[in-house]
């Protein structure tokens, strides 16, 4: 995060951010709701707009959420998310992943969405996160997986649209395909025991199929992910608004559905193997 070597592929144009505000506790984080207690102490690690964060705060009246993030003008977002929905509870800094300014065990709860597959180092950080975390409480992550990304209709330019992104998301040291390593960094992160399960979004239906495939094709053409592309000589902007165009065209499409599987951990520190 702000002191770390990595770069954020997506930036923070609003085609992003409007994805972003989209998640809820319900619909990115239901694998981790049964383990937060009333009182719990929670850091939500890479917390963007803060929708999830604040959501979070509802649901631990008794206890506090720190947001945290390497972008100081998304928390200002955040700060706003958790006044609109009175999560007074909730706080947000910037910092770092890799060096969290916190005491050892500071933390009941340690989360992360969408974090790690845009990271260099993603066991570092799990076990960074682990440090913060008391024994006996969870850290919890959850990201998506492009390799199992599958959509209907075909289309060969939805493909080329996927190879590129692994491609550009590896050139900056990512990993696209996190959610089926999720156990194996965990592992490698040092965690005893560690509870790995899935679950998916799924968009289709007319409003869902428009607001995703035109999020996309303004990522391509107006985000930092085109920009991306360029600069590694990965696309061309003929090539960026040529994939827009597909993301366009599988939106108008009455039956087009567009699956997006995510794996998700549980891990408890202190706990031996």
């Amino acid at each position: 995060m702000s002191a770390n070597p990595d770069t954020y592929l997506h930036g923070h144009h609003d085609s992003v951010l409007r994805s972003h505000r989209w998640r809820t506790p319900a619909n990115s984080a239901s694998y981790l709701l049964a383990h937060l207690a009333p009182d719990a102490s929670l850091l939500d690690v890479g917390c963007g707009p803060g929708t999830i964060t604040a959501g979070l705060a509802a649901l631990l009246p008794e206890g506090r959420v720190v947001g945290l993030d390497a972008a100081s003008d998304v928390l200002e977002q955040a700060r706003a998310e958790a006044r609109r929905q009175g999560a007074g509870n909730a706080s947000f800094k910037v910092g770092d992943v890799y060096h969290l300014a916190f005491a050892d065990a500071s933390f009941d709860v340690v989360h992360a969405h969408q974090v790690l597959q845009h990271l260099s180092d993603p066991v570092a950080a799990l076990a960074e996160m682990g440090r913060v975390c008391r024994d006996g409480g969870v850290v919890a992550a959850r990201d998506s997986d492009y390799g199992g990304m599958i959509w209907f209709p075909r289309d060969e330019e939805l493909t080329e649209w996927r190879l590129l992104y692994q491609r550009v998301a590896r050139a900056l040291r990512g990993e696209p395909d996190a959610g089926r390593r999720l156990l194996s960094w965990a592992q490698a992160a040092g965690f005893g025991r560690v509870e790995a399960s899935a679950s998916a979004w799924c968009y289709t239906g007319p409003q869902d199929r428009q607001w995703w495939g035109r999020l996309w094709a303004e990522r391509l053409t107006d985000s930092s992910f085109g920009d991306r592309a360029v600069e590694h000589a990965l696309a061309t902007r003929a090539d960026l608004r040529r994939l827009a165009d597909a993301w366009l065209r599988w939106s108008a499409s009455a039956d087009g559905w567009f699956l997006i599987p995510h794996g998700e951990i549980l891990c408890w520190p202190g706990t031996a193997v």
